[in-house]
């Protein structure tokens, strides 16, 4: 059984290659405003010396959490994308427009502390920028993912090889699109560029799956979806399968603690403290309204095999020990957490990602979703139980 990385590799890469396709139009001049917004959240961050942030991206799914959390502290941000996401998001943050691809240059001559590249998908975009901002910047902070690695049952650290480019894939050729396979190649490529631009001053954060509010893929959502609609449930057991996913506010966060302190190297940013299914599901229970009256019942991941339901088309972002690539629910998180990583209850990320979806209209909450559909797990719960478990 595997838990089907290429279902991830098509919600991250997508949305990758949808911000850096070739042949954007290009935007109009830059667009500059005052960088100190109002309604900046607080942070219960140290204070640091203020710093010049230029943001590559920042209005999509992770970069809007790095803007807040760098203006609550105290930063000066500046955006530089092609206006096309959200283009009101941040009205009173300076924005340079322009499509990296064709506008790099409206970049140059500027000088900023720190660079935090949320927007490439590969190692020609990352070389480009950071080429043109080496003398011009002091940091380079590139949001990779721990798709990068080479997938087995071993447990996975910074240290762990990853995948090379799939055989016949050449760099520099124009594709309509990324292909699944070749897009943890492309970060890991993505980092090293960054890296030889810039050597010893730039950081690879490797994020794991992304959840909470604003998440477009629905993965981590299916959970607590489920859990408000109540009744039995099924879950791939035992209840120690693993299920690894992060915030998108706690990475923002640790993404400008990285930029305030100046942490170098290559992390994984990948939580929660306790990444059980069972812990998973008693954090998101907590935090639905109604979730106390679903019942949870663990089902054999062979079993759900034998039937065709396994994998994260049917559970999303449940691995279990039996699957060949169970390393990926064992990713080690221990050197960003010695550098300030936390993680939020999951209460709190399961109450604000239900919340934010169900605010959303209902031609995006009719489209469709992972995991299981209701229909085939209440034919599988009554197969389970009349085989006796």
């Amino acid at each position: 059984m595997r838990f089907d990385r290429r279902a991830l590799l098509r919600a991250a890469g997508g949305l990758a290659v949808a911000a850096c396709a070739p042949g954007s139009s290009s935007p109009g001049p830059t667009v500059a405003a005052p960088t100190a917004p109002a309604s900046a959240a607080p942070s219960s961050a140290p204070a640091t010396a203020r710093k010049r942030i230029l943001v590559l991206g920042g209005t999509g799914f992770a970069g809007p959490p790095i803007v807040r959390e760098a203006l609550a502290r105290g930063h000066a941000v500046t955006l530089f994308n092609r206006g096309k996401t959200r283009p009101d998001l941040f009205p009173n943050v300076e924005t340079i427009l322009g499509d990296r691809i064709t506008n790099l240059d409206r970049l140059a001559g500027r000088d900023w502390d720190v660079v935090i590249d949320t927007w490439a998908p590969g190692p020609t975009l990352v070389k480009r920028a950071a080429e043109l901002l080496r003398d011009h910047v002091g940091h380079y902070v590139y949001l990779s993912t721990i798709s990068v690695y080479k997938l087995g049952k071993q447990p996975l650290d910074e240290s762990s090889p990853t995948l090379p480019l799939p055989a016949g894939f050449e760099l520099g050729k124009k594709v309509a699109s990324i292909p699944p396979e070749a897009y943890g190649p492309l970060k890991a490529l993505a980092e090293q560029a960054a890296e030889t631009a810039m050597p010893g001053r730039s950081t690879s954060i490797r994020s794991g799956v992304i959840a909470g509010p604003e998440d477009p893929t629905d993965r981590f959502t299916y959970w607590p979806l489920r859990m408000a609609r109540g009744g039995e449930m099924m879950a791939p057991g035992p209840r120690d399968v693993r299920m690894q996913f992060i915030d998108v506010r706690d990475l923002g966060a640790w993404i400008v603690t990285v930029a305030d302190q100046g942490h170098m190297g290559v992390y994984d940013a990948v939580g929660p403290d306790d990444p059980s299914l069972g812990n998973v599901l008693e954090g998101v229970r907590a935090g639905v309204a109604g979730g106390a009256a679903a019942k949870v019942t663990w089902v054999d991941p062979t079993w759900l095999q034998s039937k065709d339901a396994s994998g994260w088309e049917s559970f999303p972002l449940a691995v279990a020990e039996i699957d060949d690539e169970s390393g990926f629910g064992h990713v080690s998180a221990a050197k960003a957490i010695a550098r300030g990583l936390r993680f939020r209850p999951i209460a709190e990320t399961a109450r604000d990602a239900l919340a934010w979806y169900d605010a959303q209209p209902e031609e995006r909450r009719s489209r469709k979703r992972p995991g299981i559909d209701p229909a085939r797990e209440a034919e599988l719960l009554d197969q389970w139980r009349k085989a006796g478990h």
